[in-house]
């Protein structure tokens, strides 16, 4: 503590600040890539109960799409309590390995852009739920995406790292550091943005909650 309590007091402080905070932001970055083996399922899905909200928010009867369904697991999750789940992801490696591990005949995988993908395509009249999981904040034209979302449902079901998930985020970003949870993301949402993008897009927030610092929505077309 003496030797902290030293550089504080001198003129290398705000040196060792940087790398310190660069430090922090480094090991975040090692601990998320290193956390589990290839082919584990990482360790947050059992944590924060990942497809518990999901679940919690569909019905027998509905056919669900999962925008950026990765490796399928929450397609997975939800066929024994829906009637179809098709999920489309952009990395077609993902695609094909979602495809090879499932074993539900009423799961369907597609490779595609869901922000220009032409939904009409597909055999489905509507969907009844839309999922965005960790999916809104990596698209650029975040506004033009949710009104098309509206042509192909009435509900989505939301979720998004929150920027003031710890206050360390919000001074990184204050002091022009890396703060972001991916490199890839565009934004990473306070309250006041969330709710004004969401309402420009023509969507209005049913029920909403925290968990471990992202926001889980179902919301409702205007």
């Amino acid at each position: 503590m003496i030797i902290y309590e030293i550089i504080k007091k001198g003129p290398l402080r705000k040196f060792f600040l940087d790398k310190a905070i660069r430090l922090h932001t480094f090991s975040y970055k090692a601990v998320k890539k290193l956390i589990c083996a290839p082919g584990e399922l990482h360790p947050k899905h059992r944590i924060i109960n990942y497809n518990k909200f999901f679940i919690e928010n569909v019905d027998s009867g509905d056919v669900i799409l999962d925008v950026g369904c990765y490796c399928g697991e929450t397609c997975f999750a939800l066929a024994p309590r829906v009637k179809k789940a098709l999920g489309i992801d952009i990395d077609n490696s993902k695609v094909e390995d979602a495809r090879k591990k499932s074993n539900f005949t009423n799961v369907e995988f597609i490779h595609g852009d869901a922000t220009t993908y032409d939904f009409s395509e597909i055999n489905v009249n509507k969907f009844d739920k839309v999922i965005l999981s960790n999916v809104l904040e990596h698209i650029k034209e975040r506004e033009e995406f949710l009104k098309k979302m509206r042509r192909i449902t009435d509900t989505i079901l939301l979720r998004v790292p929150m920027l003031d998930r710890d206050w360390l985020v919000v001074y990184k970003k204050e002091k022009g550091y890396e703060y972001r949870l991916d490199p890839t993301h565009e934004i990473e949402f306070t309250e006041r943005q969330l709710d004004t993008e969401l309402s420009e897009g023509g969507w209005k927030i049913a029920k909403k909650k925290r968990i471990f610092g992202e926001a889980w929505a179902v919301l409702n077309k205007k």
